[in-house]
């Protein structure tokens, strides 16, 4: 699909007019189930996968629903929100699009991105598993405002270094392998050590394209990776990091060896 024009997306502190129904006491469980003319449904986040975000890049979220009506909307949106929509927080301050393919006459095919500005948006707690909603204003007046049961993770983004001792080991002999893991924190906007982490270290032999697990190793306090190996076959060591419900996966990059 083509590419929707920017648009300021809901106001992170106070989720704009979905809030103001709260305020006035119209917001109770019922007001955000779908109703039959005007329903958001099939919402996909990001391909499914965690959204990672680290310090300074601004990360675009696409978001693809249906979209069905069978009566005149001035307006339609997705959004992703935290804890609850009276008490929460939306994710974001901009947003591209929605743009919409037409399915039958009543139903319509949507992707909307949200665009997250880390320095801007977030804060270490809001890697966390978000919520999805959808807002429509109809011409008529008044909101329908649909929650899904759709979630989408913010994790924040993890990195590691390798550094090798020596890059022409002696076969049989030990040598030293180093590295240090950080992850993204949004509060200081900066990235710090990721102590305490199980960091994997891999090994891919010269003319294959399959790393394979060598040996774990836990980071110290300040995020210090490091493990002695003999040497062997000509290739290419790395650390690798799984990742955990809060911050991402990471490789480092390949140190090739060449075995004297």
């Amino acid at each position: 699909m083509r590419n929707p024009p920017l648009r300021h997306r809901i106001t992170p502190a106070a989720l704009c007019g979905l809030l103001t129904l709260a305020a006035v006491g119209l917001a109770s469980p019922s007001a955000y189930a779908a109703e039959s003319d005007a329903v958001f449904s099939d919402f996909v986040v990001n391909g499914g996968k965690p959204v990672v975000v680290g310090t300074s890049k601004t990360v675009y979220v696409l978001v693809s629903y249906t979209f069905k009506n069978s009566v005149k909307v001035d307006e339609q949106y997705v959004f992703l929100y935290r804890d609850s929509i009276e008490d929460g927080k939306a994710v974001g301050t901009e947003y591209q699009g929605p743009y919409c393919k037409s399915g039958t006459s009543d139903k319509k095919y949507c992707e909307m991105t949200v665009v997250i500005v880390p320095k801007d948006d977030l804060v270490n707690a809001d890697a966390t598993l978000w919520k999805t909603g959808g807002i429509a204003y109809k011409s008529s007046g008044g909101d329908d405002i649909d929650k899904s049961s759709v979630t989408a993770r913010l994790k924040r983004q993890s990195r590691v270094t390798l550094t090798l001792a020596a890059t022409k080991p002696v076969q049989g002999k030990k040598f030293t392998i180093t590295g240090k893991i950080t992850r993204a924190n949004w509060n200081t906007h900066k990235f710090g050590p990721y102590g305490g982490r199980s960091v994997t270290l891999q090994f891919k032999a010269k003319g294959s394209s399959t790393y394979t697990d060598v040996r774990k190793v836990t980071a110290t306090s300040t995020g210090a990776l490091k493990t002695t190996v003999t040497a062997g076959k000509d290739g290419s060591y790395r650390w690798a990091y799984f990742g955990n419900t809060t911050s991402s996966t990471a490789r480092s990059g390949g140190g090739a060896v060449d075995v004297q």
